[in-house]
């Protein structure tokens, strides 16, 4: 492709991706959800983390690259994402944008990674009902190709603030 219409294509998705951020900023507000199950969904930009060249390495967008969403389990409407690492920095902005989006007191289940328990902390205080849906995984594959993660063997559920209803602790919407 010839470098002009790289460009093209390039300044094409940046205005698409304002587009649609200015979007969610107007619609999505004061949303009236009730349950909302929030994970991480791994995929990778330019080249898988192990191919990506030694002077981009570390430089956002080269790499893995994680898209953050938070899914109303009635509605199936994202209420919030967000496309960043898979970091505590992450955590906290994409809780905090998901925090101002809502009318009222909801009740939240996540995956168990632990960048969630400070950035719901941050976000919303006590002033929620949260659980973390932690899975329990089997022996790996030892095959350095494998891109499937290791089978599901269990789950434990971990209550941290609130009084989340224990029937309604599931991130299986939002790992569909």
């Amino acid at each position: 492709m010839p470098e002009r219409s790289k460009t093209n294509a390039k300044g094409i998705l940046v205005e698409a991706g304002a587009a649609c951020a200015e979007f969610q900023d107007a619609m999505l507000t004061n949303l009236s959800c009730r349950r909302l199950q929030c994970d991480e969904i791994w995929s990778s930009c330019y080249a898988k983390e192990k191919n990506v060249p030694v002077g981009k390495k570390g430089t956002f967008g080269f790499g893995s690259i994680w898209t953050w969403t938070a899914i109303d389990a009635n509605t199936k409407l994202i209420a919030s994402w967000m496309v960043g690492s898979r970091d505590s920095y992450a955590a906290s902005e994409f809780i905090k944008d998901l925090a101002s989006r809502l009318r009222h007191r909801v009740q939240l289940t996540t995956d168990g990674h632990k960048p969630y328990l400070e950035a719901v902390e941050e976000a919303f205080g006590r002033n929620i009902d949260y659980a973390m849906l932690i899975k329990i995984y089997g022996t790996a594959e030892t095959d350095e190709k494998r891109c499937s993660p290791a089978e599901c063997t269990g789950t434990k559920i971990q209550p941290v603030v609130g009084n989340p209803d224990l029937k309604h602790i599931s991130t299986s919407y939002v790992e569909r």
